[in-house]
């Protein structure tokens, strides 16, 4: 049987770390690993994952590219999600997603844009960052994508097998990572799945992610990879 490892990615979440281990699912059920990968806390995020005896793995490279291949380096499974518990990630998909991958995806992509599915942003009357993830969804399908379209390319919460990972070998150092994985996986004709998840409300702190900063360097992996397949 295959094995699978749930990685958690931790910098000053104490809010959305301590509700999930008060009131959400038990994580070891759904994996035979689980591991946080942290960036740094300093907010008491690191005691709280230790009275609940998680494997704490120190990031000494800033990014959040950077600590997803933390994760991968220091888990074995051959199945991974990643997940934030930011309050935007439903833990109760965590097994969905390793089941698309058991049942032979390469990746498969918590998508909140599918017909079932809820974006933080719905009931906004400008819903900017929800456009915005869309029109570089849509740029990357029409450029890239020759399977079914791919409704959310850039969300997070993901699961991936490692072999794939290992495949695609990533190098975004901050929050293009997914969006690369995405992409890279349409050139090289992988399987990638979706399924619909509810996106919740922040539980506490601020996103680690500026909009405007962001979007910019969505832009440059963008023209990068275009760069790429003229070239």
């Amino acid at each position: 049987m295959d094995k699978r490892t749930l990685v958690i990615l931790c910098l000053n979440e104490v809010e959305g770390v301590r509700w999930l281990f008060e009131k959400g699912p038990d994580l070891r059920k759904m994996a035979e690993e689980v591991i946080a990968v942290d960036g740094g806390s300093s907010d008491g995020t690191r005691e709280i994952l230790d009275i609940h005896q998680i494997t704490i793995v120190d990031q000494e490279i800033k990014g959040r590219g950077e600590a997803f291949r933390v994760g991968v380096r220091a888990t074995s499974g051959d199945y991974l999600v990643f997940f934030s518990p930011d309050g935007n990630e439903d833990p109760c998909d965590i097994p969905k997603l390793f089941d698309s991958l058991a049942s032979g995806a390469d990746m498969v992509i918590a998508s909140r844009f599918l017909p079932e599915s809820r974006n933080e942003e719905d009931d906004d009357l400008l819903p900017f960052r929800k456009w915005t993830n869309q029109v570089f969804t849509l740029a990357a399908n029409m450029i890239w994508n020759r399977r079914g379209f791919i409704s959310d390319t850039i969300n997070g919460f993901r699961g991936v097998t490692r072999e794939t990972f290992l495949d695609l070998a990533p190098d975004s150092k901050g929050y293009t990572i997914e969006y690369e994985m995405t992409i890279s996986g349409m050139k090289n004709g992988i399987c990638i799945e979706e399924i619909p998840t509810e996106e919740g409300n922040r539980v506490g702190g601020e996103t680690k992610a500026p909009s405007f900063r962001t979007g910019l360097k969505f832009i440059a992996l963008f023209l990068r990879e275009m760069r790429k397949s003229i070239f």
